[in-house]
This record gives C-alpha cells, structure tokens and sequence, in this order.
C-alpha cells in the first residue's frame, strides 16, 4: 500500500451503505471503520476513494452476510480534484473486498469504472478492473 497522490475529500463517513462492486457474493456494505484515521474530537471518521475500510455486509451471499471485511472504496459521488486540475465524480459509491494481508483483491472482476488513484495505491486492482477513469 502507497501513499495517495491526490487530495481525495473524504465523503464517505462510518454509517454509509455502499454498493460492493465484485463478484465476491456481496451486494451491500455497511461502513463501520476507517483504516488508519487519525481522529478528531466530536467528527465522524470518513473515507474517500482508495482509502481502507471496515465494512459489514448488509445484502449478499447467505454465508458472507453478516461478516466484517475489509474492502477498498473505488468510486465516490463527491467530486474530488486531482493535481492536474481535472474534477472526478462517479453515479454511485463503491467499493470492493479485499485482503490486506496478501494485498489482493477477493474477486476476480470489478464491475464498473475505477479510479486511478485506486491503482496508483493498489497496482492488483488492475488486474481484475475493466475500466480505469
């Protein structure tokens, strides 16, 4: 895992429902942590696009459900900017499963566009992504 190169606004904070966006079973995912969030008295912990986080999952497969992963978010409805000046936003938010331990992704293919500050963070996610934006 590498550091982020664009200022990505955190706009997904811990409470969200997300779409998973794998063929890993899961349907929905329930936010219920941030990886390496430095807190802030009183703010809600939030996660923006290629950050790690700790989700439940709400809807899927009889067996994942009700488990707690840890997923990469790979698109968000805030528009963020990247350093060239161009503006990024996505039609939904989402993330996929992943494995930290190993640095891999769970499924074998991503449904939808992927941003690049994703793959600049997790070069595997291109692999299995079918669109990078």
């Amino acid at each position: 895992m590498r550091a982020k190169k664009a200022k990505v606004t955190r706009a997904i904070p811990v409470g969200a429902r997300i779409v998973c966006a794998d063929n890993t079973g899961a349907k929905i995912l329930k936010v219920i942590g941030v990886k390496g969030y430095r807190p802030t008295r009183r703010r809600i912990p939030a996660a923006g696009v290629g950050d790690v986080v700790i989700c439940s999952v709400v809807s899927g497969k009889p067996d994942l459900k009700h488990k707690v992963v840890q997923a990469v978010i790979i698109r968000q409805r805030k528009e963020y900017r990247r350093p060239d000046g161009t503006r990024i936003k996505f039609s939904d938010n989402a993330a996929i499963l992943f494995n930290l331990d190993k640095e891999e992704p769970l499924g074998s293919e991503i449904k939808g566009p992927v941003a690049r500050e994703v793959l600049e963070r997790f070069p595997e996610v291109g692999s299995c992504a079918s669109k990078v934006v």
